[in-house]
């Protein structure tokens, strides 16, 4: 298949980056069938790293799977934060690890690191297994598999998972009671999880912090026109004021960043993609800071919810959007 047609059917599919994603495709496909099925993954909305079967997270190859999450190159940053106060033979412990991108990239650059990694997807442990050769990567529900001498130890909760899961907008009588179900799932339910199963040990040690990131989507309408994801990221914030409210007399504050829209992981970078070509090139101008927002404007945000500069704010919601909230 000539690099043109390929280039031309990538960027009719959305892909900004065609030229780029075409060498990957062809330097990766081992025959001309195998490369017309990835194009053909690709431009179903598949995306590139689970086509290619990898993806580049801290300048390491992480090996992914299909359904096992893509680790998002804005996660790189909190990355470097932790490198920066990790001490050797830390212990860290990545739950929800998905494909175990955050610890492998920790293993690396942490001398003498014991990493620990769990997830309840089989398939997810295998690529984490994969990636984390010399670390300890267990199948199960969130603390459940860890070995018991790791359960207690928690300062800091950053409940980061979410997204739309590849969903497209749709009018609300063609909603799926199954697909509404999966974005509150990611972006609420799992939100309540780990704060339930982090709660006890804070109360035990007298204090901690729980920071979420939910979105200006929990302050307002949605820019994705998705029903679950407006509905699920402001239950998030409800949640978060209420569990303030709770968790307040034991030491523990609980607060959320609700970053504006950047193209910074698959879903989002689809729902870019789908903006006609004016949208896109006229939307910074509607941001009062004038520029798009990056990672580091997220972490930054985080970093202060989670440290003890903020230990008298609890049950705030910080928007991160260049802008005022109407």
């Amino acid at each position: 298949m000539p690099d043109s047609v390929i280039v031309t059917r990538l960027r009719a599919a959305g892909c900004v980056f065609a030229e780029d994603e075409a060498r990957l495709l062809m330097f990766a496909a081992r025959t001309p069938a195998e490369l017309d099925a990835m194009v053909g993954q690709r431009t179903a909305g598949l995306p590139l790293e689970q086509v290619l079967g990898w993806a580049e997270f801290c300048g390491l190859r992480i090996t992914v799977a299909p359904g096992v999450f893509v680790p998002r190159r804005r996660t790189e940053f909190l990355v470097r934060q932790a490198v920066a106060i990790a001490r050797p033979g830390a212990v860290i412990v990545d739950l929800c690890c998905g494909a175990g991108a955050i610890g492998a990239a920790l293993a690396a650059a942490v001398e003498g690191a014991e990493v620990h990694a769990a997830d309840i997807d089989p398939a997810a442990v295998r690529c984490a297994r994969q990636n984390l050769p010399g670390g300890r990567v267990y199948q199960g529900d969130l603390y459940a598999p860890l070995p018991a001498g790791l359960r207690g130890r928690v300062d800091v909760l950053v409940y980061v998972a979410g997204g739309v899961l590849g969903q497209k907008p749709r009018p609300i009588e063609e909603v799926a009671p199954d697909d509404f179900n999966a974005i509150v799932d990611a972006n609420l339910k799992g939100c309540f999880l780990f704060a339930r199963a982090v709660a006890p040990a804070m109360k035990r040690a007298g204090g901690g912090r729980i920071v979420t990131v939910s979105s200006r989507a929990g302050l307002a309408t949605s820019l994705t026109g998705i029903q679950a994801y407006a509905a699920a990221k402001h239950g998030q914030v409800g949640l978060v004021k209420q569990l303030a409210q709770e968790l307040g007399p034991f030491g523990i504050t609980v607060n959320s960043v609700a970053p504006g829209f950047m193209a910074t992981s698959p879903d989002y970078e689809r729902q870019w993609n789908a903006y006609s070509e004016e949208f896109r090139q006229n939307f910074a101008g509607r941001i009062a800071m004038r520029r798009m927002g990056k990672p580091e404007d997220i972490a930054d945000a985080v970093l202060f919810l989670a440290s003890e500069r903020a230990s008298w704010i609890t049950g705030q919601i910080l928007p991160v959007t260049g802008s005022p909230l109407a």
